[in-house]
């Protein structure tokens, strides 16, 4: 396979096919050129989610994905072997138009990685720059200004001994998470914080998600979507009872009430929240569940994916996060942003079931269960690195150490199969 990195990608901000924004009817926001600078700062929300959405329509995840990986794993070992790319120092300036030692820093570091096409070591910041940037900035999960801001400078900078770390640790992944592929399917790639709904091996959905906190990951997991759960209720886990109910309840008596929140005995019984030792250090032998409505930390829905960490994709009642750029907040399940939309894909093999029936049973303020006629496979995975079908290796942030944790495991369990001192004989 020939590595063409990036001459695919996308750096149209806006337009594309698979860009789906928080409002359910936002305006069509006018596309700035592929050249021009983008002032995040004074894009409408509209502009900004198609932004932070426009990538390109190949999956994170496929059959192939670990055999293309490989190949741009045997480049970046021999970016590392010539001596790898130059840091940018955090006193570069950059401007449209300007020229000097630092431009021509970035150029040369864009070059390496293909980002830049262009052998020449002088010249200002110009639109053949500007799109350079664009291009480093979109296979980094970055929105494409084609400004060197803080983000992008730390992602400039990361060594590409690291990057080589990135790539073995996923195409490791990749070998053994064992998925079975369906025509549909959908994937969650954590470290990149989005969802992708694949159907005949493109992507034609894509959200934004909220995932683990760093304490309190978000597994990896393969299992069936089965079901869609209308106006949920939540069960409260009994970690979040005993620690934090516990001690919002000592704060505040009434904060039950206020949240819609019942208090359950052992058979499901109402019991009266006073009744409870909520005492610091006391573990109450009680269920706290969530009733269904705006206030639910699940939301208005639910998918359904039975698996052993009991863990699921779900709205949520603070839809605000999704705008944030690090959007690793959950207890370790996926919220979705434009969930009902997620719904009404997945459900439209099932008879009766389209967006507007959806929204109209939501309306009832009654819980419902939807099975799907057909389930679909989902996988939640862990990569930090990939390259897609277009050619281009996209990296993410390592959000969890867990790169560095796979790759020494690997090399110990290695030198324990391999050792290299030949065993003594007597």
């Amino acid at each position: 396979m020939t590595l063409r990195f990036v001459t695919m990608i996308i750096v149209a901000a806006a337009g594309s096919a698979v860009a789906h924004a928080q409002a359910p009817n936002p305006a069509p926001a006018k596309a700035p050129s592929a050249n021009a600078i983008i002032d995040s700062k004074s894009m409408t929300p509209e502009q900004r989610s198609a932004a932070i959405l426009a990538q390109s329509s190949e999956p994170a995840l496929d059959p192939q994905s670990a055999q293309r990986t490989e190949d741009a794993l045997k480049h970046y070992r021999a970016i590392a072997a010539k001596g790898g790319w130059p840091m940018i120092t955090a006193e570069a300036k950059y401007a449209a138009g300007l020229e000097g030692p630092d431009v021509e820093l970035l150029r040369r570091r864009l070059v390496i990685t293909g980002d830049l096409f262009t052998v020449e070591s002088s010249g200002p910041y110009n639109d053949e720059l500007i799109a350079g940037v664009k291009r480093f900035q979109l296979r980094n999960g970055l929105l494409a200004t084609g400004l060197v801001g803080p983000r992008t400078l730390a992602a400039l900078n990361v060594p590409v001994e690291k990057r080589v770390q990135q790539l073995e640790a996923s195409i490791q992944r990749m070998q053994t998470i064992g998925f079975k592929f369906g025509e549909r399917y959908v994937v969650v790639n954590i470290p990149a914080a989005y969802a992708e709904a694949i159907e005949g091996d493109k992507v034609v959905r894509r959200y934004r998600v909220i995932v683990g906190k760093s304490e309190k990951p978000s597994p990896t997991v393969t299992s069936q979507i089965n079901n869609v759960n209308l106006n949920p209720t939540w069960t409260v886990p009994s970690s979040i009872t005993r620690h934090e109910i516990a001690a919002r309840m000592r704060k505040e008596p009434g904060y039950l009430a206020r949240m819609h929140m019942q208090v359950l005995d052992g058979r499901g019984n109402a019991l009266d929240p006073a009744s409870v030792d909520w005492s610091e250090g006391k573990v109450p032998d009680v269920t706290v569940r969530q009733d269904p409505g705006e206030w639910n930390a699940l939301g208005r829905l639910r998918i359904d994916m039975p698996n052993s960490y009991a863990v699921y994709m779900h709205d949520t009642n603070q839809r605000n996060l999704f705008a944030n750029a690090d959007r690793f907040d959950s207890h370790g399940c996926v919220r979705v942003d434009n969930v009902r939309d997620l719904a009404a894909w997945l459900l439209k093999n099932t008879p009766n079931w389209d967006r507007a029936q959806i929204d109209a049973g939501i309306a009832t303020n009654q819980r419902q269960d939807i099975k799907l006629t057909k389930s679909v496979p989902v996988a939640w995975i862990y990569l930090t690195a990939w390259m897609s079908r277009d050619g281009v290796v996209q990296f993410r942030n390592d959000v969890y150490d867990q790169d560095t944790q796979l790759n020494e495991a690997s090399a110990d369990i290695k030198a324990f199969l391999n050792p290299t001192t030949e065993p003594v004989t007597r």
